[in-house]
């Protein structure tokens, strides 16, 4: 039976969009295979300041669980997937950054340091929340040993008009920042429910180089599936 034009038109579309994976997939692993190494992703979580231990332990006696926000705490965020959706080609390194419900940038800083003599040129960093900040920060104020092809900023504050800082307060422009970076993302959300939207144009502002990328319902991006970062990533290939 003859196909339509219509019909072949289909067909040729999807047996292109199946030979255009396969070879994508064949230039990935001859990448990597010539590199002889997989591409590293370091992903710096969030976290929480406070100005005092007390104001600490406060936070602690009035936090309230609610039943869903319970049921969250095992569920698998994109975060921790990331290894399984990126593949075999890369390298998910999640390190628990030090003391996260009451976070200090000095401790914070210590724990990267002592993890880059293990970690490879050319690598793709991600910050989320509170460790976005940490990066910005912690590249406004220092020389990273290695190229960094990509950093992806995730709904992270720049100053602290929304909420406490403190040592994560970034103090310089973010002009050594960007020099380190060839590729620098930043997600943020509309909806975010911490109204961190409007650090967005802050970060843009400091970072003219930088690719926004905007969502309208992503509130703080604890979901389990974020594809737009998944294809971001495997451009650094």
């Amino acid at each position: 039976m003859r196909l339509s034009s219509l019909e072949s038109a289909i067909s040729l579309y999807l047996n292109y969009k199946i030979i255009k994976e396969i070879l994508f997939r064949f230039v990935e692993d001859v990448l990597i295979y010539n590199k002889g190494m997989k591409k590293q992703v370091l992903i710096i979580h969030g976290g929480e300041t406070f100005a005092s231990y007390d104001e600490y332990m406060r936070y602690l006696k009035n936090y309230e669980f609610t039943e869903e926000g319970f049921k969250k705490t095992n569920t698998r965020m994109w975060k921790d997937k990331l290894g399984d959706t990126l593949g075999k080609n890369f390298e998910v390194i999640k390190p628990l950054m030090p003391n996260s419900r009451n976070a200090k940038y000095g401790e914070w800083k210590m724990w990267l340091e002592k993890m880059t003599p293990f970690l490879n040129e050319n690598i793709v960093i991600i910050g989320h929340s509170l460790g976005g900040v940490f990066l910005a920060k912690y590249l406004s104020e220092n020389k990273f040993p290695l190229k960094i092809s990509q950093l992806h900023i995730v709904a992270a504050p720049f100053d602290d008009e929304k909420e406490y800082l403190g040592e994560f307060k970034i103090t310089k422009n973010l002009s050594s920042f960007q020099k380190q970076v060839s590729s620098i993302f930043l997600y943020f959300s509309k909806d975010d429910p911490y109204d961190l939207f409007a650090d967005l144009e802050k970060y843009a502002k400091a970072l003219p180089n930088a690719k926004k990328v905007i969502f309208e319902d992503r509130g703080h991006f604890i979901a389990e599936e974020f594809p737009e970062i998944i294809e971001n990533i495997k451009k650094a290939l």
